[in-house]
């Protein structure tokens, strides 16, 4: 049973807490304890099943923040073979809440950049619970550019609840740093997939989200601002972020239809923390056809066709 349930998943507690004493059990051998634990699980995943077959964009917002969900790291750790993190921004600092670095993703090198929220108290509070300052994405366009100088495809992670809106970060120019990275991701002659693993708020998300390929895991969200945001700017309430919820088309079935996303990674049942290697076993096959699609298209070409991509985003007719 995940550490942590989330309020719909309450009908599943007695039979899984059921299941976590049976277990305990086991070394008795008894045939019985084995039918019954089997029972419980049958019903347990049925009922999962029924939960998560028609989740509101609310309850989607909570799985996509489970403190259980896989980070960029863990991702890397499942996908990206041999890779070796890099630091700094070699202006002002290095920022923990953005990890990036070289690596080999199905043999062939890649540079991979991403959010990293971090787990447990500790980490979070070192990873600024994955909001960068400037230097995070000076960090990102730093990393891009080796990119760009080696013909090195590049492979984003994007989770954060948005930019790091501290005096700090204003200070050195969050708003510059993140423009500035908007801007260059649409000239870099290389192929750029990006993917929503859990969070993708606001700029904070887009700064490293300009891809030719932008892939969405089932359950995460991505929105211009974060709920409670929205509900505070609305109603003056931010406690009606359910609602705001259902009014910023965020979940993955929205955005592709809207054509803001390309390609949304099945999960499992439950969500990713359930099981992260599935999770990223789906991410890769995704990324991996998504880069088969573009790897062979010439980097001038490839720059005309982003810069078309998000250029209709947003446009409808009457």
């Amino acid at each position: 049973m995940p550490k942590e349930l989330l309020d719909f998943e309450k009908p599943l507690i007695e039979i899984e807490e059921k299941i976590e004493k049976l277990r305990s059990y086991v070394q008795m051998e008894d045939p019985r304890i084995y039918s019954e634990i089997e029972k419980l699980t049958k019903r347990s995943q049925s009922i999962l099943d029924r939960i998560y077959s028609k989740l509101t964009p609310w309850q989607k917002t909570q799985v996509a923040r489970h403190s259980s969900r896989p980070t960029t790291q863990d991702f890397i750790e499942l996908i990206i073979e041999n890779f070796v993190e890099l630091h700094g921004d070699r202006h002002f600092a290095d920022d923990p809440s953005i990890i990036g670095g070289m690596g080999r993703f199905n043999g062939k090198s890649v540079i991979v950049i991403g959010h990293q929220k971090g787990k447990g108290t500790k980490d979070k509070i070192f990873r600024n619970f994955g909001m960068p300052n400037p230097e995070g994405y000076r960090k990102s366009l730093r990393l891009m550019q080796l990119a760009s100088k080696f013909r090195k495809p590049i492979l984003t992670f994007i989770d954060t609840p948005g930019a790091y809106p501290g005096i700090g970060a204003e200070e050195r120019g969050q708003s510059e740093a993140i423009s500035k990275n908007l801007f260059e991701m649409f000239r870099l002659e290389v192929p750029i997939i990006a993917s929503i693993i859990g969070e993708g708020g606001s700029g904070g998300a887009l700064a490293i989200g300009v891809g030719d390929r932008v892939i969405m895991l089932e359950h995460s969200i991505y929105s211009v601002i974060s709920p409670e945001g929205c509900a505070a700017i609305l109603w003056g309430d931010g406690t009606r972020a359910a609602d705001a919820s259902e009014t910023l088309k965020m979940t993955a079935q929205d955005l592709k239809k809207l054509g803001v996303i390309d390609t949304i990674v099945k999960e499992p049942v439950g969500g990713a923390h359930r099981n992260p290697t599935i999770a990223a076993q789906n991410l890769k096959e995704t990324i991996s056809k998504s880069l088969k699609e573009i790897e062979s298209i010439p980097g001038d070409k490839l720059t005309i066709m982003r810069y078309e991509k998000f250029r209709k985003m947003g446009v409808f007719k009457e």
